[in-house]
C-alpha cells in the first residue's frame, strides 16, 4: 500500500466532504493519484483559471474530515461523546473502554490524517504552478503563496495536533515521497517557520486573483488573511510556550476587544448542489446519531454563565454504552453554520494566557474581562497570580471555545488530562493518537 502522503487526492468541494461517517472514507489505494492528469494539467498548463479552481479546492480540502477531526479532540477532552449505533468506535475506541485502544488504521485517525495531507498536496501544487506562470505579477504570486503556505502549516498544526510526541512527516513541493517523522517540538517550530514565510509573502502580496470564502468579520482581502495567519500563528506560539512570540503575532492580527467574539476566518457551507454541509450538525433530542454534551458541561459551568446555551436539555435524559447525558451539543444552529478556523474570542484568550504567562496580571484580566462580561459573568475579581489566571483562561477558553477543537489540547499542554473525568470503570483518557499504520512503513522503509 502506498504513502497517504503519496495517494492524497486532488482536493474539490464535491469529492472529499468526509462528515462524521463511522467508516473509512475511503480505501487509501483507490483514490486518484495525485501525479496523474489533473495536477499534471495544472503544472503543463499553469493558468490563472487552472491556479483559480486549484485555490478553491485548497479552501474546499480544508474542510474534508473536519468533523471526525472534531470527533476525535472533543471526545478524547470529554467535552462530548459522539453516539452511533452503526459504529461502537466512537464510544469504546476513543474512550478507551475495557481494554479498547486507539487503532492506527481506522476511520478517527485515517480521515483527518489523508485529509490534511490532500491539502497540504493541493496547496504545494499550487505553489509550483504560481511560479511557473508567466502572466501573474508578482505582487499575485506572492499572495498566492502567502495563502497556500498558510493552508500547508494549518494543516500539518491539525495533523501534530492529533499525533503529539509521536510526530508528523513533511512533504516539500514537488517531493512524491514525504520526509522521516519529525518529533513534536521540532515539528511546530518547522510550523511556526512556515506561517512566518506565509506572512512575509502575504505582506510581499498585492490582491488575490481567485475568490477566498473565509472570511467573516474580518476583509476578504489579502491583508484580512495576513491577519488569520497571525492568529494562527499566535496559537502556534502558545503550544511552544513562546509567550512574547504569541503577543508579537497577536499585535498583527484582527484581535479587537471592542469586536465581536465571533469574527475571525471560519470554513463556510452551503446546500448549493455539488457542495457540504457542517459535519458536526445533528438534529437535537434524536435517538440515532448525534452528539450527547457530556454531563461535567452542565455540572462545572458557573451561576450565571450564558453560555449554558451551548447545550440544549433533551426531552428525556439518553444513555448510550453505558454513558447518559441530559444534554445535546448545541453550538451550531444548522447544516450550513459555518465552523470557525480562528475567531476574536481565542484570539483574545491567548492575548489572556500569553500575559498571564510573563506576568503582567493587569493585561492578561483585561482580556479575560472582555470574555467574561460577553457571557454574563462581569469582570474578574479573583486572585492574579500566574497559576491563578491560568486557571481562569483554561475554564474560559472551555466554555467559550467549547465544541471548537481546543480542550484537549489546552489540558495536554498543562498537564491536567489527568483531571478528565473516567466515565465507566477502567477507560483510559489517551494523549495522542498513533501514526497510521502506513505511514510509519514507509517512514522506515
Amino acid at each position: 500500500m502506498t504513502s497517504f502522503l503519496r495517494t492524497a487526492a486532488l482536493g474539490v468541494a464535491v469529492g472529499l466532504a468526509l462528515g462524521l461517517s463511522g467508516c473509512d472514507f475511503a480505501d487509501i489505494d483507490d483514490r486518484p493519484n495525485p501525479n496523474g492528469p489533473a495536477l499534471d494539467d495544472i503544472l503543463d498548463n499553469p493558468t490563472e483559471a487552472n491556479i483559480q479552481n486549484l485555490a478553491i479546492g485548497v479552501e474546499a480540502s480544508a474542510r474534508a474530515g473536519l468533523g471526525t477531526y472534531l470527533v476525535d479532540v472533543g471526545v478524547l477532552g470529554r467535552e462530548y461523546w459522539r453516539v452511533s449505533p452503526s459504529d461502537p468506535r466512537f464510544t469504546q475506541d476513543l474512550l478507551g473502554r475495557s481494554e479498547s485502544v486507539l487503532d492506527n488504521n481506522t476511520f478517527y485517525i485515517i480521515t483527518p490524517w489523508s485529509a490534511r495531507y490532500t491539502t497540504i498536496r493541493n496547496a504545494n501544487t499550487m505553489l509550483l504552478a504560481v511560479e511557473a506562470n508567466t502572466t501573474l505579477s508578482e505582487g499575485e504570486k506572492a499572495a498566492a503563496r502567502g495563502f497556500a503556505k498558510t493552508w500547508i502549516a494549518y494543516s500539518y498544526l491539525l495533523n501534530l495536533n492529533l499525533t503529539f510526541e509521536n510526530g508528523v512527516r513533511f512533504i516539500e513541493p514537488g517531493d512524491d515521497e514525504a520526509g522521516p517523522i519529525v518529533g513534536y517540538d521540532e515539528s511546530l517550530d518547522r510550523i511556526a517557520a512556515l506561517f512566518d514565510e506565509a506572512y512575509a509573502d502575504l505582506q510581499a502580496g498585492s490582491t488575490f486573483f481567485f475568490p477566498i470564502s473565509i472570511a467573516q468579520g474580518i476583509p476578504a482581502t489579502v491583508g484580512g488573511y495576513a491577519q488569520a495567519n497571525r492568529g494562527l500563528a499566535a496559537r502556534t506560539d502558545a503550544y511552544r510556550g513562546d509567550w512574547a512570540g504569541v503577543l508579537d503575532a497577536l499585535d498583527d492580527s484582527f484581535v479587537d476587544a471592542a469586536a465581536p467574539l465571533t469574527i475571525g476566518a471560519y470554513h463556510q457551507f452551503s446546500n448549493n448542489a455539488g457542495d457540504v454541509t457542517n459535519p458536526f450538525f445533528f438534529p437535537l433530542d434524536g435517538g440515532g446519531d448525534g452528539v450527547l454534551a457530556h454531563p461535567s458541561f452542565v455540572d462545572d459551568i458557573r451561576d450565571e454563565d450564558d453560555r449554558i446555551s451551548k447545550v440544549a436539555e433533551r426531552t428525556t435524559p439518553r444513555t448510550f454504552d453505558g454513558l447518559t447525558s441530559a444534554y445535546d451539543t448545541d453550538v451550531y444552529e444548522s447544516p450550513t453554520s459555518p465552523i470557525p478556523v480562528v475567531r476574536n474570542a481565542e484570539l483574545l484568550l491567548l492575548r489572556a494566557e500569553a500575559n498571564a504567562q510573563l506576568g503582567n496580571a493587569g493585561a492578561a484580566v483585561g482580556a479575560l474581562n472582555v470574555i467574561r462580561q460577553a457571557a454574563s459573568l462581569g469582570d474578574y475579581d479573583g486572585e492574579t497570580s500566574t497559576g491563578a489566571l491560568i486557571d481562569e483562561v483554561l475554564y474560559q477558553r472551555r466554555y467559550e471555545l467549547y465544541a471548537e477543537g481546543h480542550r484537549w489540547l489546552d489540558l495536554r499542554r498543562y498537564g491536567r488530562l489527568g483531571t478528565l473525568p473516567i466515565d465507566r470503570p477502567n477507560d483510559d483518557v489517551f494523549d495522542r493518537f498513533p501514526l497510521p499504520e502506513q505511514e510509519v512503513l514507509d517512514a522506515q522503509s
